[in-house]
């Protein structure tokens, strides 16, 4: 494989549709889809993907039933807490980038120790967007640069004269590299709401595998698919 993307971006669906095909409840199917996230995990250290990202809850998804929402919470402090030794030992940085303060403190304070046992690995780094959405993103960057612009004459002058790029500092993913590939499971064509600014140019590759079922052979098939695209980011060739 001759082009591998430096980032690539999961938004992981399909799991509520696994479950019921299977006479199951929702939760289960998040609970089988760690295993996919897992598998995930080392198909991109294998290949040298260099990030990784899971949209693994968005601000939308506060709306779903309260016992979803619970399970899910507590399904992420577990998955946390079980695989934080071996992503150590395998070199893997874990981040967590979202609206945090609607998360409980107990969620919170498991995110920070993860975060500060791994935060000096650099084979992989693994970034779960929880509470997050990318209208929400782009209007918390906004407020930074309102904020800036108020403190003085020359905190105005600067912002008036940033450029593009001068944005992405703002945002929750600041230092981390723009996807160069972003794969939806299940069949569904849309990113709802998911890195709206940093996806600008992503490669988009929309799959029928639910998420449950996506494992390292998918993964590693959506990598020769990006290699076959010409990324032409506006331009011609």
């Amino acid at each position: 494989m001759n082009r591998i993307p430096v980032h690539v971006s999961m938004i992981m669906d399909g799991n509520g549709r696994w479950a019921k095909e299977r006479g199951k409840e929702r939760i289960y199917g998040h609970f089988e889809g760690v295993e996919s996230v897992r598998a995930c995990v080392e198909a991109a250290v294998e290949t040298g993907v260099k990030y990784l990202s899971i949209y693994a809850f968005s601000e939308e998804n506060w709306n779903r039933p309260q016992a979803e929402v619970d399970g899910l919470m507590e399904l992420m402090v577990k998955a946390m807490a079980s695989e934080m030794e071996k992503l150590n030992s395998n070199g893997v940085r874990f981040m967590v980038i979202g609206n945090r303060e609607r998360l409980a403190p107990s969620l919170n304070q498991v995110i920070d120790s993860c975060m500060d046992m791994t935060s000096s690995n650099d084979t992989l780094t693994l970034i779960v967007f929880l509470s997050y959405s990318g209208k929400w993103d782009i209007l918390q960057a906004a407020k930074k640069l309102a904020r800036k612009a108020a403190a003085s004459e020359a905190d105005l002058e600067e912002v008036m004269s940033m450029d593009i790029n001068g944005f992405d500092p703002f945002l929750a993913t600041a230092g981390i590299p723009d996807p160069d590939l972003i794969v939806r499971t299940s069949g569904e064509s849309r990113l709802s709401n998911y890195l709206l600014w940093q996806g600008a140019y992503s490669e988009l590759l929309f799959v029928d595998t639910l998420w449950p079922d996506f494992r390292k052979e998918e993964f590693k098939s959506a990598l020769s698919e990006y290699a076959k695209r010409d990324r032409r980011y506006g331009k011609v060739k």
